[in-house]
């Protein structure tokens, strides 16, 4: 017999209706206005605003997360200038002061009062610095909410998160005196290079949660009305920037005065494509980034790479680091230049709870649109969420990390990336019924996870 939830009465049916339309809004909105990590002013000044209509109790600034846990903060020029634009943009003074120097994202709580778990909740909210296809095949610029911040980009579907997440307070809101227990909603910023997750994770939100959820739209091309009840595959990865610091000299007069920075960083790239693979599981290395030199008759003093090491645990990744580690510096002593190492950004591996498995598809099973619960995908790829599902985990609670799925014509990161927008409903619903099949039953959050 199919198990019944308040989305199956008429109530459920309207919140639906309602919601849909709003849910392809808020995507629009995002999508024209991306920002990336930490220059999220004005998305997230347009969900505190949101969820204030809602009741829900906001934490901004420094007040969300632990500033000095932030990794890979734009220099002061940037901040500036994404500061400027969002005040253009209409963003309230009181807001930027709460969210100057790169402090943006909010959690959003709401406690039933009633005894009940603790659910929480991410959404990632930042773009990519992309630069968006003009081509008119491309529906956002067919539809007139393309980008228009010259090389930023929604590129990897965090718009849709954004709303998803809103979606998600709604239904908090209108089910509420259905629900018991305590509601958490991270609105993480900067999670494109795995910079966001852990500030949030150290301010402490994670630590009493019972349940985690999260997801992603996409990643591999699916039906609309698929889901993935766990995620696996998750690589460590580490963020790197490298600085390699020589002397100018005139190329022809006095070349044997100079020390190339640029033959550094340019030896580098391919010295680090020969680091050992590990027996033990997949490693990679690669340079995304490579930028020398000032003219053709200049020895250069400066070289400048972006790179990321990633493995299939935590421990391979460490082993892909320290071996980077050791031939930026045995380059540069080679080309006798000074080498500045900077880690920016970092994510772990981690697993989802197979418990989430049973529970989707018993939470979905009375569901019209949701058609397919797929067991677990492997991804390959690599997310600071896992920082918030190690948290969790590690106190006693169980977490996932889902797919909703969207037929995809581009993959991610692509400048034609987009998806089909009826995932945003869809994404909203498994989320509600998850959180009705939880409450279920339930006694407090002294059930860690309880079946």
């Amino acid at each position: 017999m199919k198990s019944c939830t308040p989305l199956e009465t008429e109530e459920g049916r309207t919140f639906f209706k309602e919601i849909d339309d709003v849910l392809v809004d808020w995507r629009r909105l995002f999508h024209k206005h991306p920002e990336e990590g930490w220059l999220e002013y004005h998305t997230t000044y347009v969900l505190g605003k949101e969820l204030s209509k809602l009741d829900f109790s906001l934490f901004v600034g420094k007040d969300a997360l632990i500033s000095e846990q932030r990794m890979g903060v734009p220099d002061g020029k940037k901040l500036a200038q994404a500061e400027e634009r969002a005040r253009d943009l209409g963003v309230p003074e009181d807001w930027m002061e709460k969210m100057t120097e790169g402090h943006t994202g909010l959690v959003a709580q709401w406690d039933t009062g009633k005894v009940g778990p603790h659910v929480a909740f991410r959404f990632d909210i930042d773009a990519l610095p992309i630069l968006e296809s003009d081509d008119e095949s491309h529906t956002p610029q067919q539809t007139g909410f393309r980008s228009v911040h010259k090389g930023s980009m929604h590129a990897c579907a965090h718009d849709g998160h954004a709303a998803i997440g809103l979606g998600v307070a709604h239904f908090i809101h209108r089910f509420q005196k259905q629900l018991k227990g305590k509601f958490t909603l991270l609105f993480q910023p900067a999670e494109e290079g795995s910079r966001g997750a852990k500030a949030m994770v150290e301010k402490g939100w994670l630590d009493d949660v019972d349940y985690f959820l999260s997801g992603h739209i996409g990643v591999l091309s699916l039906n609309i009305g698929s889901v993935a009840a766990t995620t696996s595959g998750f690589l460590a990865t580490t963020k790197i920037n490298v600085t390699f610091h020589g002397k100018s000299a005139h190329a022809g007069m006095a070349p044997h005065e100079g020390k190339n920075a640029l033959l550094a960083a340019a030896s580098a790239t391919t010295h680090l494509q020969a680091i050992t693979r590990h027996g033990q599981g997949a490693t990679r290395v690669n340079v995304g980034l490579l930028k020398a030199g000032s003219g053709r008759n200049i020895i250069s003093d400066n070289g400048y790479m972006e790179l990321e090491t990633r493995g299939e645990t935590t421990e391979l990744n460490e082993f892909m680091v320290e071996e980077t580690k050791r031939i930026l510096q045995a380059t540069a002593q080679l080309h006798n230049v000074t080498v500045e190492i900077d880690i920016v950004g970092q994510g772990i591996s981690a697993e989802c709870d197979s418990m989430w498995v049973d529970r989707l598809e018993q939470s979905c099973e009375s569901s019209s649109t949701i058609k397919n619960v797929i067991s677990s995908m492997r991804i390959g790829g690599s997310e600071d969420v896992t920082y918030m599902i190690e948290r969790v985990q590690q106190r006693g609670g169980k977490a996932t990390y889902m797919i909703f799925g969207t037929p995809l014509a581009n993959g991610h990161h692509h400048p034609q990336f987009d998806y089909d927008e009826e995932v945003l409903p869809i994404a909203v619903e498994t989320f509600g019924r998850l959180i009705f099949n939880l409450i279920k039953d339930s006694k407090g959050s002294d059930l860690k996870g309880g079946e």
